[in-house]
């Protein structure tokens, strides 16, 4: 049977999710190794293609391109919202504020700007945009 990665494998490793600058972002080195089977949904589409052809036992630095991780910043994503709405929030750049989601529970929001009358709130993933390292290590594929 192959060990290669490839549609429908499962497929444990550790993976390190890491910024330009080094940054850590998300990691299993420190703590449990993540299973999924490929193609299941747990990891995105662009995560998963970049491990295609690897094997068991490869550890390796992957370029993620922003259009195959989490997309490119949408404008359309970005809301100005009447300032008359935080009335009881300390506001400032960066801030993250969790809004009601039409049916969907919480939907984080960035604070990106703002001034007396308005706020803008960036609904964008936080990572839209980032050129990603995804270090992996691949313990097992079945």
């Amino acid at each position: 049977m192959s060990k290669l990665i490839g549609p429908g494998k499962t497929v444990t490793l550790n993976f390190a999710i890491k910024l330009a600058d080094g940054q850590i972002v998300d990691s299993t080195f420190d703590k449990e190794p993540a299973t999924f089977t490929v193609g299941d949904g747990n990891l995105l589409e662009g995560f998963e293609k970049a491990l295609f052809g690897l094997e068991e036992g490869t550890k390796q630095t992957l370029k993620i391109l922003p259009e195959n991780g989490f997309g490119m910043p949408n404008p359309s994503n970005i809301h100005n919202v009447p300032r008359s709405q935080f009335k009881d929030v300390e506001l400032e750049l960066g801030l993250v504020i969790s809004f009601s989601d039409a049916g969907n529970g919480e939907l984080p929001g960035v604070i990106s700007e703002f001034d007396d009358k308005m706020v803008a709130v960036d609904f964008n993933h936080p990572l839209a945009g980032k050129q990603l390292d995804f270090e992996v290590e691949i313990l097992q594929v079945s």
